[in-house]
């Protein structure tokens, strides 16, 4: 796989004093995808890269990593992100600061309407909002995580299935609206090993109200992949992972409909569509769900 002039077209972009540029990605396996709507991914090529480089967007510093004779910058670009122009700020020892402008999209995304039988998973007792606000702290010191170890960006798909729910989807739980759906669900049986998608280091595990038995991954620089709703855990804060491990087994714990994975992934502190970093031809014979509805949810 190879960085090409073509990923370098297409977009209108702005430098000043060095030469960075923008990617657009073709690449189907170890490079993620660009996509420059809410919930995408923006992708800078540091020609000019030196040790101790750092990259930000919206004041978060950003994971920067080696490819091939490079080296890239990326950045989650969050759902809540307005249509416009917006800025990479590049900072080098000794050089002056540079900023690189892009463009994001507008992106429509669709409805889901779910029924929950279970009536606490959609309006919880003052018990359940108790734990959920100490299993917040929890989340939040794992999303905001940045080690500066070397960024892990070359994914593999961490179970093959059914795409039952795609990132992104407006939710509507007993025709009561929630936050946007903050993943993707892979409907497997219950019990299917689920694998590591990169090497990392086990941030946290346990049993949250809403996510089941889940676990978070650091990957680096601020990219942690989570896995919800696990019928079982075997792995414990700490770990050192490598690609491809059996990390836990899908279940069905937490709020659900079925037995799935939730997998998500964060990117400065960012949720975005974990399609585009996993390889195309990973899941090969199941195709995303084109219906609006799903076998199962997350928070």
């Amino acid at each position: 796989m190879q960085l090409s002039h073509a990923f370098i077209n297409r977009l209108i972009y702005r430098i000043t004093l060095l030469p960075f540029a923008l990617i657009i990605s073709t690449s189907v396996h170890a490079l993620p995808e660009q996509a420059l709507v809410p919930g995408g991914i923006a992708l800078l090529k540091l020609p000019d890269y030196t040790e101790g480089t750092e990259v930000t967007f919206k004041n978060k510093r950003i994971a920067v990593f080696p490819y091939k004779d490079t080296w890239i910058a990326m950045a989650g670009i969050s759902l809540s992100t307005k249509p416009g122009d917006y800025e990479f700020l590049i900072k080098q020892t000794g050089k002056q600061n540079v900023k690189t402008k892009f463009t994001v999209e507008y992106k429509k995304y669709d409805e889901q309407h779910l029924t929950i039988k279970n009536k606490r998973k959609v309006n919880p007792n003052k018990q359940d909002n108790e734990r959920i606000a100490s299993e917040s702290t929890r989340k939040r010191n794992a999303r905001q995580l940045y080690s500066n170890s070397e960024s892990k960006v070359d994914f593999i798909w961490p179970v093959t299935g059914r795409i039952s729910s795609i990132f992104g989807l407006r939710r509507f739980f007993n025709e009561q609206e929630r936050r946007p759906h903050s993943g993707l669900d892979i409907a497997a049986k219950e019990g299917t090993p689920i694998r590591a998608v990169a090497n990392g280091t086990v941030i946290d595990t346990g049993d949250f109200f809403f996510s089941g038995n889940m676990i978070y991954l650091d990957h680096g620089q601020g990219i942690v992949s989570l896995y919800a709703h696990l019928s079982k855990i075997s792995t414990k804060p700490g770990d050192v992972i490598k690609q491809g491990d059996i990390i836990g087994n899908v279940g069905q714990t937490g709020r659900v409909t079925g037995p799935h994975l939730h997998f998500a992934i964060y990117a400065n502190q960012t949720l975005i569509d974990p399609v585009f970093m996993l390889p195309k031809d990973g899941n090969p014979p199941i195709p995303l769900s084109s219906e609006n509805t799903a076998d199962s949810q997350d928070n």
